[in-house]
């Protein structure tokens, strides 16, 4: 795999101003929260997201929904990677989720998506047969200890737009 839309796409999220207009054009809550991309490759994707006062819950820990905001994060800009400026295009959206957790998330937590070659090959798929093509991704939180704080699966769907 190696992608020149992909890395177009990664050479926007990687640079710190473009990735802020982006977050706030396409994701204000993702911005206020603080989530933060680490490792964006093709086959994979990191995201941080540090417990503060405006993304916590009543529990003192970080809000669920921000953490499935991390992990769709990790998930999604793999995908959004793939389809940049492809042609012809793809639509991409997610059809479910679901979520695991396992301890208190506190501090920093990354969340980590290693499926970028499924979603790929997916996304090749659906421009080749014109079908519609769903993929299961997963991504797994982590403290600052090495514990999985998270799990969430997020559900892909691809469909290829008519030319």
């Amino acid at each position: 795999m190696d992608s020149p839309n992909f890395q177009a796409f990664r050479k926007q999220l990687t640079n710190p101003i473009r990735y802020r207009l982006f977050m706030l054009a396409k994701l204000p809550m993702g911005f206020v929260s603080g989530l933060k991309i680490v490792q964006l490759e093709e086959a994979g994707a990191s995201v941080s997201v540090r417990f503060k006062w405006v993304n916590q819950n009543p529990f003192r820990s970080i809000y669920f929904a921000v953490l499935s905001m991390a992990a769709e994060l990790s998930t999604g800009s793999l995908a959004f990677g793939q389809i940049y400026q492809r042609k012809p295009g793809v639509s991409m959206l997610v059809v479910k989720m679901e979520g695991e957790f396992y301890k208190k998330a506190i501090g920093k937590i990354v969340f980590t998506c290693n499926d970028g070659l499924a979603i790929a090959n997916a996304i090749q798929q659906t421009i080749d047969t014109g079908q519609g093509i769903s993929v299961p991704c997963t991504s797994i939180g982590m403290n600052e200890q090495g514990e999985a704080v998270a799990k969430f699966v997020f559900v892909w769907s691809f469909k290829a737009k008519k030319k």
